[in-house]
């Protein structure tokens, strides 16, 4: 993980860097810079304000969460600038029959001309949880590029058939759907506590 300025519970970056973010905060990148964010929560809220504040300013940002009781995961893009880009993934597994809710905002004012924003939001539920996903972009420039998406549901029978037919149990079947579906491959290598909590899911949650 590369080094960063804090300032005023603010992170501020001003050149390319990759971080790992577990608590709220406010982000804010500058000129030119790129910020590449992780964020492995396990059964927590957390609220993310990001800030573009320079032109040519980057946020890729991958969130992932594990959740049992009722919790919020509140993210926030705001373009202020030009020729700004913001890509955010979030993906939560719902383990049980809480709540999960995702609220998901982009914004692009008028004077932030050619910037581009996109979301993808998508989460699981292993048993019958009340999940939300709210994604919500606030475009004023006409010359700029959005998107976004939500899915809610369960892992497709016909996978789970699939690993069981290859001689996968049902349960370890549902702990590789979710690592894969929770962990992306370039840091497989360090979440590997992060993976621990998948491997202690309790195996009545697949039945």
């Amino acid at each position: 993980m590369n080094n960063i300025l804090s300032k005023n519970k603010e992170i501020i970056v001003d050149s390319s860097k990759t971080i790992y973010v577990s608590s709220s905060s406010d982000i804010r990148i500058t000129n030119n810079s790129k910020l590449i964010i992780y964020s492995m929560l396990l059964n927590t809220s957390l609220n993310i304000n990001v800030y573009l504040d320079g032109e040519k300013a980057e946020v890729e940002l991958h969130l992932s969460t594990i959740n049992y009781d009722d919790n919020n995961i509140e993210v926030n893009v705001y373009h202020n600038n030009k020729n700004t880009i913001s890509n955010i993934f979030n993906h939560g597994v719902n383990a049980i029959n809480n709540r999960l809710n995702f609220n998901i905002n982009g914004y692009i004012p008028k004077e932030s001309i050619k910037s581009i924003c996109n979301q993808d939001n998508q989460i699981i539920n292993i048993k019958n949880g009340k999940s939300t996903i709210l994604p919500k972009l606030f475009i004023e420039q006409i010359d700029s590029l959005s998107s976004h998406s939500a899915y809610i549901g369960k892992f497709k029978d016909s996978l789970i058939f699939y690993l069981e037919s290859r001689g996968i149990s049902r349960i370890n079947a549902y702990k590789l759907l979710i690592k894969s579906f929770l962990v992306p491959l370039e840091i497989e290598d360090e979440s590997h506590e992060y993976l621990k909590n998948i491997d202690f899911l309790g195996g009545d949650l697949f039945e």
